[in-house]
């Protein structure tokens, strides 16, 4: 009998793409969760089931509420170097334990794709699914997470995503000479001081 819901468990897992733990409680009794076993619990196996809609790899640790609205509303940061509005939406997001993408605003692809998401170069920008907030307010911030379906503050473990590194200045100019060799580089033509 547990073989047989064992097996039905598994075949809705796979559809719903989730990660399920098979465990014995104290009892001998068998259970199968979406949720981690206590710490009591003996014979823990673990199983991530996906599809080809699958939730990314690296959210596979998460709560299943968490996989599926990561699936379904991504949340996506657009900042730009030196912005304290940016951080301040970043560790909103990072305390909050949301998984989300930040794209750094520093060139053409990255201005177009932001001036296609909001209409603007407003930094810092958020998108949760189809959602646009510009700018950034705490307020508007969680009630776009709450109402995607992410788990509120404290629910989750804190994140640690921190600001994306600029581009080298020498690969962003184009330059073939890295920049400590550009400026030992010997001046020379018509406008050289030498």
């Amino acid at each position: 009998m547990r073989s047989v819901i064992f097996a039905i468990l598994l075949g809705v897992a796979t559809a719903a793409s989730a990660q399920l733990y098979r465990w014995t409680d104290e009892k001998g009794r068998v259970h199968v969760t979406d949720t981690p076993p206590p710490p009591s619990a003996k014979d823990v196996q673990r199983k991530t089931f996906t599809d080809s809609g699958a939730v990314p790899a690296e959210d596979a640790n998460l709560p299943y509420a968490t996989q599926i609205a990561s699936k379904n509303f991504p949340v996506k940061l657009y900042t730009a170097p030196d912005c304290a509005p940016c951080g301040a939406g970043r560790k909103l997001l990072n305390a909050r334990g949301v998984p989300f993408k930040e794209v750094s605003v520093v060139d053409a692809p990255q201005t177009e794709e932001l001036r296609k998401i909001a209409g603007s170069l407003s930094v810092p920008t958020v998108s949760v699914g189809s959602s646009v907030q510009k700018g950034f307010e705490d307020g508007v911030y969680h009630a776009l997470l709450d109402n995607a379906g992410y788990p509120r503050t404290g629910i989750l473990p804190p994140r640690s995503q921190a600001e994306p590194k600029p581009a080298p200045p020498a690969a962003a100019a184009g330059s073939e000479l890295p920049a400590a060799e550009e400026s030992s580089a010997p001046s020379s033509g018509p406008y050289s001081p030498r």
